[in-house]
């Protein structure tokens, strides 16, 4: 059975296929696009589709626990559950240790809800899942990632100098991490099966 994570604000669970054209439109905008190592843009049709079907069957697997992150009081409508974006682990279970990754639709920028729904992933990991390390990474030119992940008590491990190809031009790219035994929750989760 797939949990559902509750924070105060917070709803996440796993992805439907129905979250798919909120999926393009707010992973799609080019200022969410410009910030994250994966995202194309303009976002394809039918890509959104391919993803969360993709996300269900590794989820299944355990390699990839991705949740769909909804705002409980949403900031543009008066109905509960609006999708604001994304975070995921990546897990390597040989290892446990996990990447943390994570995109908020421009709308909901400002709210901390990346912070919120990390922290709780970041939680579900070390508490659900036994892993021993959780790691993210972000493009240097995204500091608002890098004070995400700060937030969350990761310590800065290093910069990768023009690590990756983004948009016609190498990019650096940093790297915080935390181990389970240093972590400091700071928080309540709730985990439903």
């Amino acid at each position: 059975m797939t949990p559902r994570l509750e924070t105060e604000r917070l709803a996440l669970r796993l992805f439907e296929l129905a979250d798919a054209p909120e999926v393009q439109r707010l992973a799609g905008a080019a200022e969410v696009a410009r910030t994250t190592l994966s995202i194309p843009h303009p976002y394809p049709d039918g890509a959104a589709e391919a993803w969360i079907e993709r996300t269900r069957q590794v989820y299944a697997s355990g390699s990839i626990h991705a949740f769909a992150v909804e705002a409980k009081v949403p900031p543009l409508s008066r109905e509960t559950g609006e999708l604001a974006g994304c975070v995921s682990l990546r897990v390597n279970g040989a290892h446990r240790h996990a990447e943390l990754a994570y995109w908020i639709g421009r709308p909901f920028w400002g709210r901390g809800y990346a912070t919120e729904a990390a922290r709780a992933v970041v939680r579900y990991g070390f508490g659900e899942l036994k892993l021993n390390r959780i790691f993210a990474a972000a493009m240097t030119s995204n500091p608002a990632s890098s004070r995400v992940m700060a937030k969350l008590g990761m310590k800065h491990e290093g910069t990768f100098s023009q690590h990756i190809w983004k948009d016609g031009s190498f990019a650096d790219l940093v790297y915080y991490g935390v181990v389970q035994g240093e972590w400091e929750d700071g928080g309540a989760l709730s985990v439903m099966r």
